[in-house]
């Protein structure tokens, strides 16, 4: 099979789909691997990393599309690079679709065969190729919150975890997933005042457990979730429904209420952000503010560390991308349920419950679309 490597494009992207030790794992396999000019440059590897590893340098985008049966990427792909997917083409990356009607349908008319990264799961019911990126944004999200709440960005002038004699910054995390383990970890680390709400009772047991009763492990109804966040310095939205849009747990009114200066970093930003005032952000220009509220909403977190993101990313991905090229897609997603679970547009059809439900559209189940 012939891999295509295109250079990432959205903005402050410098992650790449594939390092030049993955390459070569492929290259091991008897497959081809083609990699767009300068793909690896924000994370230090250069063409002649590529070339050493096996690979052919290619000196466009649309030359690897053209040539490629399989393309991998990082994030959801630009309307630019969807006007260069073809019928059959396997496209493996990032699509986050539940929130975003345009790309959904530009995917449907490309007949592409499209795997998401963040729906493929495991035999322990967990999501192996999202949670590598959710680790990167759960510790980011405390970094990027201690600095929302500096006064030079409008924030309440706090120092996350204060200093003898002076209370550290209270910090909420919405959601005790991957993300927000992550987060609570980063927080209490730096001496900051932890809470973490859910609604399951197994995972605020785990999370008791893991930090020793250190970090506060709440039951999430509406009114405890009104409590915390308004007396929150920070919130940390890491709230996820697997393929569907996140659900507006904090609302407008909680925002108003909020004290001034205080900072909400939404994770969930990819699947369309859990804070009703949330919209998407950029590394270029990161935070807004609502009602006197530091809001941090940038989509792609990970890609400001992009060299540990690639890695970390790449460790979960390649055993996939292994087997999509070694069986073809239709053997490799009948032989493995969980990669099926990835399988989000199937040739015009959506193949994803939540997505189509998102998004109001028909679905095929997956199984039922590839034996068509």
């Amino acid at each position: 099979m012939i891999i295509g490597v295109p250079k990432e494009i959205k903005n402050h992207e410098y992650r790449v789909g594939m390092t030049p030790a993955s390459v070569r794992e492929l290259i091991g396999h008897g497959h081809s691997v083609l990699v767009e000019q300068q793909a690896g440059m924000g994370i230090g590897f250069t063409d002649e990393d590529y070339q050493a590893a096996g690979a052919s340098v290619l000196a466009t985008a649309a030359d690897v599309f053209a040539q490629a049966d399989m393309i991998v990427k990082v994030k959801e792909p630009q309307a630019v690079e969807r006007a260069m997917l073809r019928d059959g083409q396997i496209l493996f990356t990032y699509l986050h679709l539940a929130p975003d009607p345009e790309q959904t349908a530009d995917l449907i008319n490309s007949k592409a065969v499209c795997i998401a990264y963040e729906t493929v799961t495991d035999n322990k019911g967990g999501l192996p190729l999202l949670a590598p990126m959710s680790e990167v944004a759960g510790r980011m999200s405390i970094q990027a919150g201690a600095r929302a709440l500096e006064k030079s960005c409008a924030g309440r002038g706090m120092l996350l975890g204060g200093v003898p004699g002076v209370a550290p910054a209270k910090v909420v995390v919405v959601g005790g997933g991957m993300v927000g383990t992550n987060a609570a970890q980063m927080a209490l680390g730096l001496g900051a005042d932890v809470t973490v709400l859910d609604r399951n009772v197994d995972v605020l047991r785990r999370i008791n457990a893991q930090f020793n009763g250190a970090v506060k492990a709440i039951y999430s109804t509406a009114d405890a979730l009104e409590q915390e966040v308004l007396a929150a310095d920070l919130v940390i939205g890491g709230v996820l429904v697997p393929g569907a849009a996140a659900p507006k747990l904090i609302t407008r009114d909680h925002i108003k209420r909020m004290k001034p200066g205080s900072a909400i970093v939404d994770v969930a930003i990819d699947q369309g952000g859990c804070v009703e005032t949330s919209k998407p952000t950029t590394h270029a220009d990161p935070t807004y503010i609502v009602d006197e509220v530091v809001h941090y909403c940038v989509a792609n977190m990970p890609g400001a560390v992009p060299r540990t993101s690639t890695f970390a990313l790449n460790n979960a991905t390649l055993p996939f991308i292994i087997r999509l090229a070694n069986k073809g897609y239709k053997k490799a997603l009948q032989d493995d349920k969980h990669l099926l679970a990835g399988l989000n547009v199937y040739r015009g059809l959506v193949t994803n419950e939540s997505v189509a439900d998102a998004l109001k559209l028909a679905y095929v189940a997956p199984e039922t679309a590839i034996g068509a």
